[in-house]
């Protein structure tokens, strides 16, 4: 059996290659990986410019319990500023359950209530939204498609 002293001269003698067992194949760790590119931020940020279609974005939103994409292009709310919405989203599942929301409809354009009730009482209804991968609850779907992202981790762009 070997003591500390000759573990550590047998590490020293080969300092760019390792291996946890002597009948498994060594690593060389001087040589590049085939998957490293360096230019791969760029070309992240020209893929995500283009699904964007020339649009800003606030954030890029992932799932909170996968770190999957969501969304490249939101905006994020007023006054809440850990809520986002969006029409454009990406690895996302809605729901078939309708939730009633507690809010009254209002026309978008002028804040008015609009003429015709979102449901007989009044609230507009929404579903949940999941994100595909793990299905951890990220957000609701309105009644108009505009997705509101509640549980998401957003990152800045």
């Amino acid at each position: 059996m070997k003591n500390g002293a000759d573990r550590e001269t047998s590490f020293s003698s080969s300092p760019k290659t390792a291996s946890d067992d002597d009948d498994e194949e060594e690593i060389d760790y001087s040589a590049k990986p085939e998957f490293y590119d360096s230019d791969l931020d760029n070309k992240d940020e020209s893929w995500a410019q283009k699904k964007r279609g020339g649009r800003t974005s606030d954030a890029t939103l992932s799932c909170p319990a996968c770190f999957t994409t969501l969304c490249l292009d939101c905006q994020r709310h007023e006054k809440n500023v850990t809520q986002y919405r969006a029409i454009f989203v990406v690895n996302c599942k809605i729901e078939d359950e309708p939730q009633l929301g507690s809010k009254r409809k209002r026309d978008r354009r002028n804040g008015e209530p609009e003429a015709r009730p979102a449901s007989a009482d009044g609230a507009e209804t929404f579903k949940h939204v999941c994100c595909s991968v793990c299905l951890t609850k990220v957000g609701v779907i309105d009644e108009d498609e505009v997705y509101h992202f509640l549980n998401v981790l957003p990152s800045e762009c």
